[in-house]
Order: C-alpha cells, then sequence, then structure tokens
C-alpha cells in the first residue's frame, strides 16, 4: 500500500464521507473510491459499508487496518518532518502555552532555553485561563504553564518556576474595593464567577474556593469562557475574580480595583505536559528551570 492510499484510507476513516475527505485532500471523490476499491481488492474485504447512501461507516476490518496503521502513519510523518527540519537546520519545534503576565514570568527560563537550543523552532501561545488543560490535551501545545496543583494522571508536572500572591479583581465601584486587604473568610460575602470548563476542582479551588476556612459556601455568579469576558462581568458588579498578583500590572483599568487576599497561600507556577508525550525538548525546558541561579546564589 502507498503512503498515499493510507493517507486516503485515514482521511476516509475519520470524515466517514467521502466529499469531506476529497476535499480535506484536494483530490476528486472519483480519486478516493478508486484508492479504496484498490486496497479492498488486495485485502480481499470491504473496509467501508457503503450500503446507506447518507452515511459511510467503517466495517470490522476497517477499523482494524485504521487502528494498526494510524499510529505507523503517524510516527513515519514525525520522522519525515524531523528529517525536514534538520535539513533546514532546525532541530525540533516546541510549543509553548502560557497565559497573560505568567509567559512574562518565565521568560527568563525560556531565553535560558532558547540560547542553550538555538536551533529549535519556538512558538508561543495564548492559553485560555478559563479552560487551560484542553489545548495541552488536544496537542495545540506541547508544553502548558499552569498553576498547581493539576492532579490529573494524564498531565505530567515540572518543577516550580515561581509564585505568585492573590488578588481579588472586583469593580471600582464594589463595597469593598476601598479595602487595604481581604481575607479568605471575606470570601463569604462575594460572588464569584462561574464556568463551564473542564478545569479540575483541584486548580479551580486555588484561586475560587468552594468555601471558606470556617465553612460558608462561596457564591457563583455569572458563567464565564475566557479572561476579556470575566473583567467586563467584573466591571459591572456582577461578580468578583480572583488572579494572580501580576495581574494588577498587566491589566490597570480606571472601572477595576485588585485588593490582595492576604491568607491565601502563594499560587505555585509550572510546566506541565501530557504523560504519553515523549519529545526530549519538553525535559529540556523542565531542566531550564532547574539550572536558573537562585536568590542568594553565585552562579
Amino acid at each position: 500500500m502507498e503512503l498515499r492510499d493510507i493517507e486516503i484510507f485515514l482521511t476516509l476513516a475519520e470524515e466517514l464521507h467521502f466529499g469531506r475527505a476529497a476535499e480535506r485532500l484536494h483530490v476528486s471523490q472519483a480519486r478516493i473510491s478508486q484508492a479504496i476499491s484498490q486496497q479492498e481488492r488486495r485485502l480481499g474485504g470491504e473496509l467501508f459499508d457503503r450500503s446507506n447512501r447518507r452515511q459511510t461507516r467503517l466495517t470490522p476490518l476497517g477499523r482494524q487496518l485504521r487502528d494498526d496503521l494510524q499510529p505507523i502513519y503517524t510516527s513515519l510523518n514525525d520522522s519525515l518532518e524531523r528529517a525536514r527540519m534538520a535539513a533546514e537546520g532546525i532541530a525540533g519545534v516546541l510549543t509553548l502555552g502560557s497565559m497573560g503576565p505568567q509567559g512574562w514570568m518565565i521568560r527568563e527560563i525560556v531565553d535560558r532555553f532558547r540560547s542553550r537550543r538555538p536551533a529549535v523552532r519556538f512558538v508561543h501561545r495564548e492559553l485560555n485561563v478559563v479552560d487551560p488543560l484542553t489545548s495541552l490535551r488536544a496537542g495545540e501545545v506541547d508544553v502548558a504553564h499552569l498553576w498547581l496543583p493539576v492532579g490529573e494522571s494524564d498531565i505530567i508536572t515540572g518543577p516550580v518556576t515561581h509564585t505568585s500572591p492573590v488578588v481579588v479583581v472586583m469593580a471600582a465601584t464594589h463595597p469593598y474595593a476601598g479595602r487595604e486587604s481581604l481575607s479568605l473568610e471575606d470570601y463569604g460575602d462575594l460572588t464569584f464567577m462561574g464556568h463551564r470548563s473542564p478545569i479540575p476542582a483541584s486548580m479551580e479551588e486555588v484561586f475560587q474556593p468552594f468555601q471558606t476556612p470556617s465553612g460558608r459556601p462561596v457564591a457563583r455568579g455569572p458563567v464565564i469562557s475566557n479572561w476579556e469576558d470575566e473583567l467586563k462581568v467584573i466591571s459591572t458588579g456582577q461578580a468578583v475574580g480572583a488572579a494572580a498578583a501580576e495581574a494588577t500590572r498587566f491589566y490597570p483599568r480606571p472601572d477595576l480595583a485588585y485588593v490582595p487576599v492576604t491568607d491565601a497561600p502563594p499560587v505555585r507556577w509550572a510546566f506541565a505536559w501530557r504523560a504519553t508525550d515523549t519529545n526530549p525538548l519538553i525535559r529540556a525546558l523542565a531542566e531550564a528551570v532547574d539550572t536558573l541561579p537562585r536568590p542568594g546564589s553565585r552562579r
């Protein structure tokens, strides 16, 4: 089976529609049909059930072939891509996702990594603070810079990069906006943002606990899906939000107030990656954290 035939089969197995597969591969539907028919003749069995004109389905033979070929095809494409990058003098690609000012907070680590591996193509993308794990799990980023604890079995975390104090963000007109500080017990008097993202409770509680130290419930209000929407809702006084203290510097607005929380534990930040990812550049980035000079160090 030729590589192009494998690509056609796997694309059709994913789309289950001859027209969409042809569109993705920039070929005619006749070319798709011809390739599949040739594969079926070679194998001696049908790969797709075409009895229903509205829907194409994989046969048991088709599912078996898809499951066997997909990892081989992916590995082969990865090998070809690495060879192409080597020919261009590129020693791999690493895509990092971080959130707002945290990208600035880890700049020294990133600079150290890039200085050691100048031939690596480094891509830095923004993560959605409300839904930080989806991009990582989907493979859109190789490494995500997250707050701890993540507590997910499919995700590995590296050493802590830094810590951040916690502030509560509220409308400048909020009754508590004029306070010098808040305590975690004050959270029982406030309404925080809600969300529908698959963020683990262990992460949500770092910024927005579900109850105060004395056991009072912490209310959730309007549901938001990203940081900018959160600031818009906060500015209207409908709810408050919690954030790393760096937000005070990076998102100053006359309609917002940032009040520090005196007894909130500092937020710990670290790089995180999929447990199944074998990209050696991920570990290299994590190692750049361990080799950073510490306060008082003479290195």
